[in-house]
């Protein structure tokens, strides 16, 4: 029999999972975050947050008063000495340890961003599945440069010194997570090879800044795929819920969904690793004539953009505050569905005043929830220490929320940098 043909090197496919766990919420049809459909009921024209823990607190006037004329303002300038701030050095993407091939790896590039790479299939390997989380290295984080969200922390490398990316994901359409500038760049430096995976409606946006219809999945909640990269890896990702909202203008609110991201290393077969796309057996199939994987296959939590709970008002929730505010249940339903977690990526920053920003944005305290609902065994605070703008800028100085999340972490006797942690820019983690 002549040999199967082979795939070129590092070329991406993408394949749909079917029977993923998920809770018995999601099985209501249409699915309950669908909030308008066509006139077939069969496709979501928008969407919302389907739980009590999401109330909607604001409106035009309530941000402007928030914005401009609450007594409850306490700007802070950011200081202007960097040793108060989040430390930047230039990453080596953990590929300077060769005892790190074993790993799988994040390295924080400011804000949501993250450049994550599975641990090495086999020692022989170089690398891993090497992802981009949200990556945005533009100066301004709104649609236009000279207004809105400006970086105090520059990424720690230029956009050209990336390593090989092969697939980028996205949270949802905010501009502090899905940057054009950044999209077209990693879109024309991959020459069509790599893949971007978002959620549903966020697809026109990536053809929008130039990225090829073939080269896009769209997700809905509780969906996933297996994508193999050919020569290199393999990795599984589900789309799970969050609790926030999505829109690039007035006239979009709602039009695209939101989420958060489980990765889970697969353990690839070997005869996948020469399999070309004209070998019609199944995972299933390959994996059976393979010997177990040795490698220990970690997984990721990425929370994207999320809210916990809605705050009533801007006093902090206590062991013996009165009736606590329903929170969000989608987090302990992941950690059932697929935890527990190895890192798990949660944020912490933008978050004040908590009357305006709780329904959307966690609190420190609300991310060490999320850390005990994922089941998470480590987890890295984000979403802080990067961007100044937006109504929390008149209400959150920058160094507050790392010192929030250390302080809850060691209220709670979870271990500093073991159990909860956080990282400088171009740092990295493995686990």
């Amino acid at each position: 029999m002549p040999p199967r043909p082979s795939a070129p090197a590092n070329v991406v496919t993408i394949t749909a999972l079917a029977n993923l766990p998920k809770p018995a919420s999601a099985a209501a049809s249409p699915p309950a975050h669908w909030a308008h459909l066509d006139h077939t009921g069969t496709r979501p024209l928008s969407f919302q947050n389907p739980w009590p823990s999401f109330r909607k607190t604001h409106g035009l006037a309530t941000a402007l008063h928030a914005r401009f004329w609450s007594p409850t303002r306490n700007f802070v300038p950011v200081p202007t000495s960097r040793e108060e701030l989040v430390p930047v050095q230039t990453p080596d993407w953990g590929r300077g340890d060769s005892s790190a091939l074993d790993k799988l790896k994040a390295a924080w590039i400011g804000h949501a961003s993250f450049l994550v790479e599975t641990s090495a299939a086999s020692k022989r390997d170089k690398r891993g599945v090497t992802l981009l989380l949200d990556p945005v290295f533009s100066e301004r984080m709104s649609p236009v440069g000279f207004l809105g969200p400006k970086r105090f922390t520059p990424p720690p490398c230029a956009l050209q010194d990336l390593p090989e990316v092969d697939l980028v994901v996205i949270s949802h359409n905010h501009y502090d997570h899905l940057d054009a500038a950044t999209v077209r760049f990693l879109h024309q430096r991959g020459q069509g090879r790599v893949r971007f995976l978002c959620t549903l409606g966020v697809k026109p946006c990536l053809t929008g800044m130039g990225v090829g219809e073939a080269e896009v999945v769209e997700l809905d909640w509780w969906e996933g795929v297996r994508v193999d990269v050919h020569g290199v890896g393999a990795v599984k990702l589900v789309c799970t819920p969050a609790q926030h909202f999505s829109g690039r203008s007035l006239w979009d609110a709602g039009k695209s969904l939101w989420c958060s991201w489980v990765l889970e290393e697969v353990a690839e077969a070997p005869e996948e690793r020469a399999c070309g796309t004209n070998d019609t057996r199944t995972h299933a199939e390959t994996a059976a004539v393979a010997p177990p994987s040795s490698r220990a296959l970690k997984k990721l939590f990425f929370a994207g953009d999320t809210g916990y709970r809605t705050m009533p008002s801007d006093t902090p929730l206590t062991p013996n505050s009165p009736n606590p505010p329903p929170h969000c249940p989608a987090f302990a339903e992941i950690g059932h569905a697929h935890g527990p977690f190895d890192l798990a990526l949660l944020p912490i920053g933008c978050y004040s005043p908590r009357s305006f920003m709780s329904p959307v944005h966690c609190s420190p305290e609300d991310a060490l929830c999320v850390h005990r609902d994922v089941r998470s065994r480590k987890s890295v605070g984000m979403h802080f220490g990067t961007v100044r703008g937006g109504i929390s800028e008149f209400y959150e100085d920058v160094r507050e929320p790392g010192r929030l999340w250390r302080e809850g972490a060691e209220r709670e006797g979870l271990r500093w940098g073991e159990e909860v942690g956080v990282l400088g820019v171009g740092e990295v983690v493995g686990v």
